[in-house]
This record gives structure tokens, sequence and C-alpha cells, in this order.
């Protein structure tokens, strides 16, 4: 079975291409694909969020690197679940890859008892790009300009209770607000959303006041005014937003491990694929600009090899594994 997908993948990349050394020359040219053949991107999440935006980016760039037409598939829907089963069911020919920041990879197996897939069997990590935090951010409607004012505001609206939207049901945002309502006694509930861009449209329409969501989801319209983010995950400030404490700094302390965005495959597919993918993709977060667009979206730009990435998975898996178990969460 593998030497039958090795043959086939060979045949798609161009021999030549995929025999190179891993940080070598992609060949004497960029691969090229069979005549009609497209590799597919699969991404978990609504067109118009920031794991797309992100998405979209590199795969223009990837499209030059490999010398095939990469195209981004948006399959929505139960915090990327459903993209992730796709990934699962694909041929590992080396024509699927899945990009996916921590939620569906390392969050979904803890809190879904039957997710659909076992990312440690199912998937073979490829190459990860980027870190970046969380971050708890108020609509443009909300008067409070620190967390301080927000605990304060939420507060006088009569018992202290509130609405936070997150992304997804049982992510790392919905565990942030469960902490949040329990240091600062809220009685806070936990709005999900199918995805960034459908809760990111409410706050922007001071539909909901408040959001927790990655910083690439939030940092275009914190710049121009429309919403507000009052803190962020990790044990330092980001360069992107100076002025904005931690989630330490303000009285919430052990979301210091940042989730990180990576591609991955279907298991099978032959290493010199997933080589020459993470070639491409090294190739392409290194470009100035990329660098550039992707900072300026909040992330962390740092390049991951397989076993780099691997490690990370397993470790922020282990962190959140504790968390979620303290916070009483039973998997549904």
């Amino acid at each position: 079975m593998i030497g039958s997908n090795r043959r086939r993948v060979l045949r798609w990349f161009g021999s030549a291409a995929l025999v190179g050394p891993l940080v070598g020359p992609l060949g004497s040219g960029p691969a090229r694909a069979q005549d009609g053949k497209t590799l597919r991107l699969l991404v978990g999440f609504p067109a118009g969020g920031g794991t797309d935006a992100i998405a979209r980016l590199l795969a223009e760039r990837l499209k030059g690197e490999l010398g095939v037409t990469v195209l981004v598939e948006n399959k929505p829907g139960a915090g990327g679940q459903i993209a992730a089963q796709a990934l699962k069911a694909a041929a590992p020919d080396g024509s699927t890859f899945f990009l996916s920041h921590d939620h569906t990879v390392s969050i979904l197996p803890l809190v879904v008892k039957s997710p659909g897939f076992d990312p440690a069997r199912d998937f073979v990590p490829v190459a990860g790009f980027a870190s970046f935090p969380n971050a708890f951010a108020v609509s443009g409607g909300t008067p409070a300009k620190t967390l301080a004012e927000y605990v304060a505001w939420v507060q006088s609206q009569g018992g202290g209770k509130g609405v936070v939207g997150v992304p997804a049901p049982a992510s790392v945002p919905e565990f942030m607000v469960k902490v949040l309502a329990e240091k600062f006694k809220l009685d806070l509930v936990s709005a999900p959303y199918r995805g960034s861009a459908p809760m990111m449209a409410d706050m922007l329409g001071n539909q909901i006041a408040a959001g927790v969501g990655s910083i690439p989801d939030f940092m275009e319209n914190h710049r121009a005014g429309k919403l507000r983010v009052l803190a962020v995950m990790g044990s330092a400030r980001q360069a992107t937003l100076p002025d904005v404490p931690t989630l330490a700094e303000v009285g919430l302390p052990g979301f210091d491990e940042l989730p990180y965005y990576g591609v991955f495959a279907p298991a099978g597919t032959p290493r010199p694929v997933l080589e020459h993918f993470g070639v491409a993709l090294a190739r392409v977060v290194a470009m100035p600009d990329v660098r550039e667009r992707l900072t300026a979206m909040g992330l962390t730009v740092g390049f991951m090899s397989q076993g780099q990435l691997q490690a990370r998975e397993r470790a922020y898996s282990a962190v959140w594994s504790r968390i979620i178990q303290a916070s009483g969460f039973q998997p549904q």
C-alpha cells in the first residue's frame, strides 16, 4: 500500500523534487503536477476568519514553491472536526493537507468522546509555522477599556451576568471564560459560534459585548478601533500589542502555553512528500513580506520541523489535559 502511494506521489510531484535533501534545493525547478491536479489545503473554519486568511496567504505562495495549484477548502463546523474527519478519509497520496491551530488537533480529542479521528493514529505532522495568543476583547459598544473596567461594567448590569462569545464549544477560549468568571465572581455564559467569523460579525454589530479568540481574529478591527483587545495569553506582552497586558498581569495566571499553527497530512503519506512540503513551507514563511503579514496578524512566526511540531502538540495537549480535568469538565 505504501509503495503504491509513493509511486502515485512521485508521479505527481516529480521524482527530482522529492529525492533532494530536506534543507537543500527543491530540484532544478518547481515540481509540476499532472494536468488538472490540485493540492487541497483543508481549513476547519469559515471563510473570512483568521485561520482562513492565513491559509490563503500561504496557499498563494506554496503554489510557486510546489509548482501545483493549492486550493483552500473550507469545511467549517464543530471546531474543525468536519475538516479533520475529511483529512482522515483522504487518500495519503500527497493531494490533501490540513492547516489547523491547536483546537482541532490538541483540544477536541480531550473534550469530545468520539470526535471521529485520532490525531496520533490518523494524522502525521508535516510542519509548524507560528504560535499566537488567544485574547479577551470587547465590542466597540462596550464602554470598558481595561479588564478591570469590564468586570465592573458586568457587575453593574445586574447580578454580574454577561455573555462572552467563543469561536467553538469546549475550546480554550471557553475555558478562559470559565476561569475569568470564577476569578472575578461573575455569572458569565459562553456563546459558542461556528468559527471566529460569525462571532466577529456579532461583536462588530454590538450584538455581543465580549469575545475570546485568537489575536489574528481581532487584530485588524482592534487597530481600526472597532473593538478593543483587553488582555492576551502568554508569558510576555505581544510586540504587536505592547500596551495590552497579559492575562497573568490582570490576575489570571496559568495561560502561558501559547497555541500553535501547523500543517498535517493523512497517516501513511510518504515521508518524501512530507519533507518536500515542509521545505516549501519553510521557504514561504521565511519570505520577508509573508513574515511581515503574518506578524501583522498577531502571529509569532517560527518554523517547526515535523519532529518539533509533534513535540509541541504533545506538550500542549498535556498542559490542557491537566487544566480541563481540573475544571471538572466531562467530555461530551
